[in-house]
């Protein structure tokens, strides 16, 4: 078995909690790899490869990030279309996203006689045509997010396959994956989804109206937002928290279910409800 690490030394104490990684997996007896660039931070492990994983010519069965929500999401993105599993080690904040916390790294161990379970997490893609007619497509682990970027209230509507779901006046909108409920839409006032099940969220963000909620949408619609916004003050349209483009009005996005899902390394068997209870249901400190 052989375990690649995508650790983020920016983090609080990821270093010394990949070193501690690399030595529980060795002790198990499982082939660690790390890239290149953190060769001088492990120099004194023999048994650590370095190369670039994962790759072709060097596949991982697991890999490992190591770091916040942020660091999970961009090792995500690199495994995409992959079988490669994938689970997160919290040294940042929050870490709601990761399976495991720095001080349960034993459990890790685990990893080598399969006592664990996956979660199959789905993705959204969304495909942008810019003015010259070239459609670009994007895929998101949580949100697509469209917003307004000059900080005021938007204009905008929603179809849902053929038929109009609604003409919103908001500062934006967003739409997640279950995986993405507890995050940007959690704070938009979104219900928390468990990231097993399979629907696209929608939740408007400060929407000017009394009654709007967040809506559910079978995983098989095609969603298409439109921006209806009169002047330069369009939506700008962000992908897991990274900009991608700014709309006009009359310019549409299409959100449907992503093509690839990732799979999670659940090594607690309850990771999802655990992490929702210890760090959702008391002010972080």
């Amino acid at each position: 078995m052989k375990a690649a690490l995508y650790p983020n030394f920016q983090k609080k104490n990821a270093l010394s909690c990949a070193r501690e990684v690399c030595d529980v997996l060795h002790s198990a007896d499982i082939e660690v790899s790390l890239s290149p660039r953190f060769q001088e931070d492990f120099s004194d492990k023999d048994f650590i490869h370095f190369e670039d994983v994962p790759s072709p010519e060097s596949p991982a069965d697991i890999v490992i990030a190591i770091g916040g929500d942020g660091t999970i999401l961009r090792c995500a993105k690199q495994l995409m279309g992959t079988d490669i599993k994938m689970l997160g080690i919290n040294t940042g904040t929050l870490g709601f996203m990761a399976g495991l916390e720095a001080d349960q790294l034993d459990k890790l161990r685990l990893l080598k006689t399969g006592d664990y379970a996956l979660s199959r997490r789905m993705t959204v893609d969304v495909s942008i045509t810019g003015k010259d007619g070239e459609q670009t497509t994007y895929t998101a682990l949580n949100e697509v997010a469209a917003r307004s970027g000059s900080f005021r209230i938007c204009d905008f509507e929603v179809y849902a396959d053929s038929y109009l779901v609604g003409r919103y006046r908001a500062d934006g909108v967003l739409f997640s994956t279950p995986s993405g409920s507890t995050a940007y839409a959690l704070s938009a006032g979104g219900p928390i989804i468990e990231p097993d099940l399979e629907c696209i969220e929608m939740t408007l963000i400060c929407p000017h109206s009394l009654f709007s909620r967040a809506t559910l949408f079978s995983p098989e619609r095609r969603l298409v937002l439109t921006d209806r916004t009169a002047g330069e003050d369009s939506l700008v349209i962000s992908i897991d928290g990274e900009v991608c483009k700014h709309l006009g009005e009359g310019q549409s996005i299409e959100i449907r279910r992503g093509r690839h899902d990732l799979q999670f390394v659940d090594l607690v068997g309850n990771s999802f409800h655990d992490s929702l209870c210890r760090k959702m249901c008391k002010p972080l400190k």
